[in-house]
């Protein structure tokens, strides 16, 4: 699967937020209507030293609930942890993995935020920009904006708000169980981001393919 390298992955942090905001005007919020099947979770995760970040992108068939393809890839670690910029630590290996990929999906889901981002520019956000695959960014915890905690039951999802402007949904996918951050990455609409998260949490609170992926991206990390 091809994809674009615009930029370096080793720009100082001031660098780093001008690519973020040069990138963000890119970011479309729609979504074609193609029928849905094949759909991709992006994950990473970090050796013990934290100098190497393994990537993960699971393609997972929403018809037979099927892990159809994995691939993982491993990157040198060259930018230090700064919330918001998180991108530039895990996007080179994550376009490594989908370099790998035979299979295109028609879909990534990604662990981090999307435009619910300080800059509108998050992990998702960048990763769709750069491969022109719509994304949507599904995270444990909120980076920025506001919220009234939705009710108990699956499928309760209330507005995150900042700065005057809807920027994505907190989710509930399992009946009492924290909710996830959904929002738009590329390529898509937030109520269909909502829909897809949803219908890919089948037993979970984490939709398949991204839990999946976070598993596969923990082993390629092993001996």
């Amino acid at each position: 699967m091809p994809v674009q390298y615009e930029h370096s992955w080793s720009p100082s942090p001031e660098q780093a937020v001008e690519i973020q905001e040069q990138l963000a005007a890119r970011v479309r919020k729609r979504w074609p209507g193609a029928p849905l099947r094949l759909i991709a979770g992006v994950d990473c995760s970090y050796s013990e030293d934290d100098t190497v970040c393994a990537a993960a992108v699971v393609v997972w068939d929403l018809e037979t609930q099927a892990e159809v393809e994995t691939k993982t890839a491993c990157f040198e670690v060259r930018f230090p942890y700064i919330p918001g910029l998180l991108a530039f630590r895990e996007v080179p290996a994550i376009l490594k993995a989908l370099e790998c990929l035979t299979i295109r999906p028609q879909l990534l889901i990604c662990d981090g935020h999307g435009v619910a981002h300080p800059r509108r520019f998050g992990l998702a956000s960048h990763v769709g920009v750069l491969t022109g695959v719509p994304t949507i960014g599904c995270a444990k915890r909120r980076l920025c904006g506001s919220f009234v905690e939705p009710d108990a039951k699956r499928g309760s999802r209330s507005p995150l708000t900042d700065r005057g402007e809807i920027i994505g949904t907190v989710l509930r996918t399992r009946n009492g169980v924290r909710p996830v951050f959904v929002s738009v990455g590329h390529l898509i609409d937030l109520p269909t981001a909502e829909r897809i998260v949803l219908a890919c949490a089948l037993r979970h609170r984490i939709p398949e393919p991204l839990r999946i992926a976070h598993r596969r991206a923990a082993e390629a990390l092993q001996p």
